[in-house]
């Protein structure tokens, strides 16, 4: 998978700084502060009247879904002064900009032109009005009619050699809808190169879940979070991810339970928390959340899970049995007896050093878990994007299985995912390697040949397209280029297709790393109303935790060229598969059909179209809520994990990619990180400052970054390096600005998810 041994991928680093201002790091999140941000994002991009009517609808019943987070929304009564929170509205000012950019706009800019502004300048250029098209050795994209999109791309995916040679991108902002649809077509076709965003982000939570508990999701309600009596929230940073999850950890410390945070940083998010709809809060300073901050070292979680639960075994030997739940290991799992006799002989001291706790703060964790029995693990990327990314979350199974905290309200396991709705699109069938049930199911309903072989997820996708095996790259949304490792391999990925597609809302760098013809399809967003045959259509979204609802837009959309995604999946499929016998437009003239078909082909979906008219949706089967662990022995399994083996010279530091505060995935909302105390610049290095000082790098100091993977070297030039409390020998970037660090063959085991939060780099003075 890597180039040749002396190929070296550089970066373009900026032309100069943007003013660079540090102050402390927020001790409380929330507050006033995220009122007047929230405000102030109204006002500056969004129209007056149109942003008070979003604020009320938006995760209402009734309402839309947030194009953000996949935080689920409360079963019963729902905030009537908003139910959102500072990035919710961040993001609907950013889908719904009072800005429009049409054909003189890009008659004007040049693809070139374009390519130099930032990702933030480009986000704010508006929303985009018609489709474009940007021909073989052309430099300015130009419109072009609907109908002459649709055979451009139908004439090229009928060329290829073999449906295999194309490859359909998912972003998680797609609805239940499209995604079903979406799918239907790419199988209809004859492929299943369905690489997805849930790829890079939670691929190792559904490998290492289904594995163990047999589903690839949590296994908790809000309700249960709310019961919990602790909550173990690992790898993870809510208040800017998920901020509405901070009012659902503020119940649970109301009702006496307690939060245990596992992180390299302390987050402000997770460590004190003031209700903005609480008048009480927001006078008193709000509540303490966490109860114990635990600095882990990055990727040092298999290491502090292991030395926890041989904590919890001395404890469990000393007084005698009672802390560790037998009765349902017995009853429930398999593979106990060689797990526990690892864990009996770790090597104590090694998880330690590995971790990079104290003795003292692992036993403060274990008799804090120990005495408990309603536990819950939270987790996010901190844990997934690791080479050992699935076994991270086989471990945190272990912990919940030894404390028979699985299956009873209050206990379970809680993956926090990140869009709104890329949980709905695996469950729709948005998978590389589909179950054969599923697929005979789609024969069956649709009278398709649905091909069997698996097909590309992300990162072979990346190398299919670079080695000449993929020609054709169709994005149903999202960002690809900044969203995925190795920003220059990936670029020379995409330019050497013949063709791209991006269905898109606003622009982005995928529309400018194109390749031998492009093509931007604009589309509806969620806040658009969408009007098919005369009807206003609804979508539905599934959430983190396994519910299904209604998401209705509520405005006109800003021009009548825009196509919904699932319009546009049906003029693609009408002009690409000329004798099918799929009546396309009956499916997308009425998104009841598509429901229908989904009841008929997936397991859990009985009664749709009644069911998800309900006000708040219904939930999806979980077998793991109930006990019933649907694995090939039909137990859950304890694994046998080894510790990790951390390579790290001297001269290295350990780097991981985070989102500033203002941002969404790849979306930049501004270039402030409030809580971390950045503003006005993202091109930064976090460094101990003991590090630095060790160094000689000084505050502000300009900074180049090299990585070396399987003798490929990587740079991303000119960063200022800034003193943060992180462990020594660990480093934080913002991505997508540090992406090329990130090694293309660096991956997880099983669910080839992206290692970017272990990444190991050189700092380099860049004037020494």
């Amino acid at each position: 998978m890597s180039e040749s041994k002396d190929k070296e991928i550089k970066t373009q680093p900026p032309e100069e700084f943007t003013g660079l201002k540090q102050k402390a790091p927020k001790e409380t999140s929330v507050g006033k502060d995220a009122i007047f941000s929230a405000l102030d994002q109204m006002n500056k991009y969004m129209k007056k009247g149109e942003a008070l009517k979003l604020s009320l609808k938006i995760n209402q019943k009734g309402g839309f879904d947030c194009p953000g987070c996949a935080w689920p929304d409360p079963d019963d009564e729902r905030s009537k002064l908003g139910e959102y929170c500072e990035n919710g509205i961040k993001a609907i000012a950013e889908e719904r900009s009072k800005k429009t950019i049409g054909a003189d706009f890009f008659a004007k800019h040049s693809v070139q032109e374009l390519s130099e502004l930032s990702d933030f300048e480009l986000g704010k250029k508006g929303r985009l009005l018609e489709p474009l098209v940007l021909e073989e050795g052309a430099t300015h994209y130009r419109p072009i009619k609907w109908e002459d999109a649709f055979e451009l791309i139908a004439d090229e995916f009928n060329k290829l050699p073999s449906p295999d040679a194309a490859i359909f991108y998912t972003s998680g902002r797609t609805s239940n809808e499209a995604a079903y649809f979406y799918q239907l077509f790419v199988r209809a076709y004859g492929t299943n190169n369905m690489p997805d965003c849930s790829n890079m982000c939670h691929e190792s939570s559904g490998v290492g879940l289904s594995e163990t508990v047999g589903i690839g999701k949590g296994s908790v309600t809000l309700e249960d979070i709310h019961q919990a009596e602790v909550l173990l929230i690992m790898g993870q940073n809510p208040g800017t991810n998920h901020p509405r999850m901070l009012s659902t950890l503020e119940k649970c410390k109301v009702n006496g339970g307690q939060i245990i945070t596992v992180n390299p940083l302390p987050e402000a998010g997770l460590m004190h928390y003031t209700d903005p709809q609480s008048p009480k809060r927001m006078l008193t300073n709000g509540i303490e959340l966490t109860d114990l901050f635990l600095p882990v070292r990055i990727n040092g979680d298999v290491a502090f899970l292991k030395a926890l639960m041989f904590e919890i075994l001395q404890m469990d030997i000393a007084q005698d049995g009672g802390l560790i739940d037998h009765d349902f290991i017995d009853e429930y799992t398999e593979g106990y007896e060689q797990f526990i006799t690892a864990i009996r002989n770790i090597d104590y001291m090694a998880c330690l050093r590995q971790c990079g706790l104290e003795a003292k703060q692992v036993r403060a964790a274990a008799k804090i878990i120990a005495k408990n029995e309603k536990i819950i693990v939270c987790w996010a990327m901190g844990l997934t994007q690791h080479e050992n990314g699935v076994d991270n979350i086989k471990e945190v199974v272990n912990l919940l299985l030894m404390k028979g905290a699985i299956g009873k309200p209050g206990a379970g396991t809680c993956p926090v995912r990140g869009h709104s709705n890329v949980q709905g699109d695996r469950t729709m069938g948005i998978w590389e390697e589909p179950k054969p049930e599923f697929l005979d199911k789609l024969d069956e309903v649709h009278g398709i040949k649905a091909p069997r072989a698996h097909g590309y997820s992300v990162v072979p996708a990346i190398n299919a397209m670079k080695e000449g095996k993929a020609k054709v790259f169709f994005a149903m949304g999202g960002n690809f280029l900044s969203a995925t490792p190795d920003t220059e391999f990936t670029a020379k990925a995409l330019q050497n297709c013949d063709l791209t597609v991006h269905v898109s809302t606003k622009p982005n760098r995928s529309h400018l790393i194109h390749g031998k013809k492009a093509l931007i399809l604009p589309c509806l967003g969620r806040t658009d109303k969408d009007i098919q045959n005369g009807k206003e259509q609804f979508v539905t979204c599934e959430n983190s935790m396994g519910v299904v609802q209604s998401s209705k837009g509520a405005l006109n959309p800003p021009s009548k060229e825009l196509l919904s995604e699932v319009r546009i999946v049906a003029e693609m499929a009408k002009a690409t598969l000329k004798s099918s016998s799929i009546n396309w437009d009956e499916f997308a003239n009425d998104y009841d059909n598509i429901r229908d078909a989904v009841e008929q082909t997936i397991p859990g979906f009985e009664d749709y179209n009644k069911r998800v008219r309900q006000p708040a949706g219904f939930y999806l089967p979980n077998g793991a809520r109930e006990r019933k662990f649907n694995t090939d022995t039909g137990k859950a399994k304890f694994s046998t994990i080894p510790l990790p083996k951390h390579e790290q010279a001297e001269d290295e530091y350990i780097m991981m990619t985070i989102r500033s505060h203002d941002q969404y995935n790849t979306t930049i909302y501004g270039l402030d990180d409030r809580y971390r105390g950045i503003y006005n610049e993202r091109r930064v290095v976090m460094m101990n400052e003991a590090d630095m000082k060790a160094a000689g790098i000084q505050h502000k100091e300009v900074v180049n970054l090299s990585s070396e993977y399987n003798g490929v070297m990587r740079y991303a030039n000119k960063f200022l390096a800034i003193p943060y409390p992180i462990p020594r020998g660990n480093v934080a970037t913002y991505f997508p600005e540090a992406n090329p660090l990130v090694p293309i063959d660096s991956f997880a085991a099983k669910s080839k998810t992206p290692a970017s939060k272990r990444v190991r780099i050189r700092i380099h003075k860049a004037n020494g």
